[in-house]
């Protein structure tokens, strides 16, 4: 009765590892974030309706991701004091810290190579959207038909949120520059693919008793 269950186990073992490789194509885009409090936050909104307060710190980071999840946030250090100490107030206007993240050689397409790190401030009207703010520290911007962000500064020239095969995504590590194992737990697949182990082996005792007290 156990051997019954081998092929069954195999099978399903098979299938949760290829599910989990189908899932691993992603996106290259620019992500959009706020910060504050110390910490990134994905924005609910784009850059073309957010409307940030004088004060306000965001972000944006070119990289390779599934989705927000995903997504690699702006690294570095941030602090509006320090990005915006060189420009003053000034009346009906408000200033924001933009901090832009052209990501790493991993992230960038074919024959790129990412700018360094950069942090500016925009000085921008009191009503003035984060697309604004863009628009006046960090040209040239590059936008499809749909309205989306496709290059900071020039970067990339060409290319806008194109998929990205499985095999040439850029791992967690390469995502933020580091070397060294990713941070986190065992994957699902390798999670799933132990409860498939456990439940199959405990049917196949269960089966094995049953035969035995029959």
């Amino acid at each position: 009765m156990i051997r019954r269950f081998v092929p069954l186990l195999a099978a399903l073992l098979l299938a949760l590892t290829g599910s989990g490789q189908a899932q691993a194509a992603g996106y290259r885009y620019w992500s959009f974030w706020d910060y504050d409090a110390g910490h990134w936050t994905y924005a609910t909104q784009g850059p073309a309706t957010a409307r940030p307060s004088d004060g306000a710190v965001q972000g944006f980071r070119f990289s390779v991701s599934e989705d927000s999840a995903d997504s690699a946030k702006p690294r570095g250090p941030v602090s509006f004091p320090m990005i915006c100490a060189r420009t003053p107030a000034q009346e009906g206007k408000k200033r924001v810290a933009l901090v832009l993240d052209f990501g790493t050689a991993a992230d960038a397409p074919s024959g790129e190579k990412p700018p360094a790190r950069r942090t500016v401030c925009a000085r921008v009207s009191a009503d003035g959207t984060t697309a604004d703010a863009l628009a006046a520290v960090a040209k040239p911007l590059r936008y499809d038909t749909n309205a989306l962000l496709c290059a900071i500064g020039g970067y990339p020239r060409k290319g806008c949120g194109e998929q990205v095969a499985s095999g040439k995504r850029p791992t967690a590590a390469a995502k933020d520059g580091k070397n060294g194992k990713q941070d986190g737990g065992p994957s699902v697949g390798l999670l799933a693919g132990a409860g498939a182990v456990a439940l199959l082996g405990a049917a196949a005792l269960w089966q094995a008793r049953r035969r035995n007290h029959a």
